[in-house]
C-alpha cells in the first residue's frame, strides 16, 4: 500500500483546524459539537488524557507490533472507523472516501444506517468486509429487510444502537437549523456560498442522501415530512424484546454500542452478544453522564472473558488509543478523528489520519516496551484512571 502523510498536519488538532476552515459553519458543529453545554463531550477526552503508561527501559525489547485479531480477523491496528450519519454532508463523498481508506489500512469500517452512502456501495469498496450499525427501526419488517441486505452485501459484524434511546437536544444543531434531513435557512446558504471548495464538492458528488433507506422512503416528500418520517421510522429504544430476535436472525458477529454500565452488559451477554462498545455516543446524547474510559475499571474484569469489550469516544490521538487499551479495550473505534482528516484534505485525508495514528501508536508502544497490543494493561498505572 502506498502510504499518504502530509508532514503540515501531523495531529488530529491540524486536521480539526483546517477541516473548520474549509466547511460551512453548520456542518461542522454537527461534526464536533455535542449536547446541551457539551460537558461529556469534553470529559471524554481529559479523562483519558488523566490515563499513565509505565515503561520498562531495560528490559529486553524485539519491537512493536499492532496487528490485532477480533472476530476471526486480522486487522493491522487496534482500532477502526465508527459509525457517522450523514458524512457526505460533511464532506462530500466523506463515507466512501473513509471505506476506502479503512481498506487500504487493514481495518474495519462501520457503516451507519443513516450515512451518506449505501450498503451496496461500500460492499464494493470494502469488499465486503465491513461492519453494518443498525438504528433499530420501528416496524421490524423494515428491520429485516435491512439485515438482508447488509448480510447479502457480505457484511459479517452487525452494531446494534443502543445509546440513542431519544433525539438529542443539541443547541448549535437547533440554531443551524440543522435537522434529519438538513433544513438550508438563509443563514446556512451564507455558509456554502463562503466555502466554494465544500460547495463545489457538492455540487459534483450530488446533494446528500440517505441512501441506504433510500428504497424506503416515499417519492416527492417535503423536506418536513422526510423529517417526520425519519423520526417516525427509527422511533423506539432498544430493549431485550428486540435484541433476541435481531439475535436470532443474525448469524454474523452482533455487537452492541452505548453500554457503559455493568446491568446493561449481563444483558448483552444473555443474549449471547459478541461484543461490546462501550460509548456515550462521542458526548451526543447524555450531557452528565460518564466518560467512556471511566466504566472500563467494572466492565473489563467482569465482561473481557465473555464478548469483546471496545471502546469509543474522546480518542484524539495514539496515546489516547494507548491509554484505551491500557484500560482492557479489546479494540478502540474512532469516529470524529478520521472525519476531521476526510474535511481537512479530501479524498486522501483519511489515508493520512490513519497513517498518522499508526505512527503515533507506535511510537508510544517503543517508548513503553510494549511488545503486543495485548500487553497494554501491564502498562497501565491504575490510580491514575479517573472513577
Amino acid at each position: 500500500m502506498q502510504t499518504y502523510f502530509d508532514s503540515e498536519y501531523p495531529s488530529v488538532e491540524h486536521l480539526r483546524a483546517k477541516a473548520k476552515s474549509r466547511m460551512p459553519g453548520f456542518a461542522y458543529d454537527y461534526l464536533a459539537a455535542g449536547c446541551f453545554t457539551e460537558v461529556n463531550l469534553a470529559r471524554n477526552n481529559s479523562d483519558i488524557r488523566q490515563v499513565q503508561l509505565k515503561p520498562w527501559y531495560l528490559r529486553d525489547f524485539d519491537g512493536a507490533d499492532q496487528t490485532t485479531e477480533l472476530f476471526g480477523e486480522t486487522y493491522d491496528a487496534p482500532f477502526g472507523i465508527a459509525p457517522v450519519g450523514l458524512q457526505g454532508l460533511m464532506w462530500p463523498r466523506a463515507c466512501e472516501f473513509l471505506a476506502q481508506s479503512a481498506v487500504d489500512h487493514n481495518i474495519p469500517f462501520t457503516l451507519s444506517t443513516v450515512s451518506t452512502a449505501s450498503i451496496e456501495d461500500v460492499a464494493k469498496i470494502t469488499d465486503g468486509k465491513f461492519w453494518f450499525q443498525l438504528y433499530h427501526p420501528a416496524e421490524v419488517e423494515l428491520r429485516d429487510k435491512l439485515l438482508e441486505r447488509a448480510w447479502d452485501a457480505g457484511c459479517r459484524t452487525l452494531v446494534i444502537l443502543a445509546d440513542t434511546p431519544t433525539f438529542a437536544y443539541r443547541p448549535k444543531e437547533i440554531r443551524n437549523g440543522l435537522s434529519i434531513p438538513p433544513r438550508m435557512t438563509p443563514r446556512n446558504i451564507l455558509q456554502m456560498l463562503m466555502k466554494p471548495t465544500w460547495a463545489m464538492g457538492q455540487l459534483v458528488a450530488g446533494k446528500p442522501e440517505f441512501k441506504t433507506m433510500k428504497p424506503y422512503i416515499p417519492a416527492g416528500l417535503s423536506m418536513k415530512h422526510l423529517g417526520l418520517f425519519m423520526n417516525k421510522t427509527f422511533s423506539g429504544r432498544l430493549t431485550e424484546a428486540k435484541i433476541a430476535p435481531i439475535r436470532e436472525k443474525w448469524r454474523g458477529n452482533l455487537v452492541v454500542k452505548g453500554i457503559v454500565n455493568p446491568e446493561d452488559a449481563e444483558i448483552a451477554v444473555k443474549h449471547g452478544l459478541d461484543g461490546m462498545i462501550v460509548s456515550n455516543h462521542g458526548g451526543r446524547q447524555l450531557d452528565r453522564g460518564q466518560s467512556t474510559v471511566v466504566p472500563m475499571h467494572k466492565l473489563v474484569p467482569e465482561f473481557a472473558s465473555k464478548l469483546k469489550v471496545m471502546i469509543d469516544g474522546g480518542m484524539y490521538s495514539g496515546a489516547d488509543i494507548a491509554a484505551c487499551l491500557a484500560c482492557g479495550a479489546h479494540f478502540a473505534m474512532m469516529g470524529r478523528a478520521p472525519m476531521f482528516g476526510v474535511c481537512a484534505l479530501g479524498k486522501y485525508g483519511g489515508h493520512h489520519t490513519l497513517e498518522m495514528l499508526k505512527k503515533q501508536l507506535q511510537q508510544v508502544m517503543e517508548q513503553i516496551g510494549c511488545t503486543k497490543v495485548i500487553d497494554f494493561p501491564a502498562h497501565l498505572i491504575p490510580e491514575s484512571v479517573p472513577n
